[in-house]
């Protein structure tokens, strides 16, 4: 993890700033959605892309791949909950 150097305070409603030349570098604008994580003791901030957030979880990860000609993205936890629904659903039709 890089240091910058830069220390802020919460304030009384949890809010911290982050500074403007982080922003610029990080072509972060107003409005953007962040993610959260917490790992150990660390707080880590990714910039959210819903373009890139699986269909079932909403999880964006490095690992989600696009389906269904770029229709469906989907990550590893949202492609195997909807390969054991498909596998339920294939198993159900055959019995009828």
């Amino acid at each position: 993890m890089k240091r910058t150097g830069m220390v802020r305070h919460i304030d009384s409603l949890g809010r911290i700033v982050l500074p403007s030349e982080m922003r610029k570098v990080l072509n972060i604008k107003e409005e953007q959605l962040l993610e959260i994580f917490i790992e150990d003791q660390t707080i880590m901030l990714k910039k959210y892309d819903a373009d890139k957030s699986c269909l079932l979880t909403g999880q964006v990860t490095k690992y989600n791949k696009s389906y269904g000609n770029g229709n469906v993205m989907l990550s590893p936890e949202g492609a195997e909950r909807l390969l054991v629904e498909l596998k339920q659903l294939l198993k159900e039709e055959a019995t009828h």
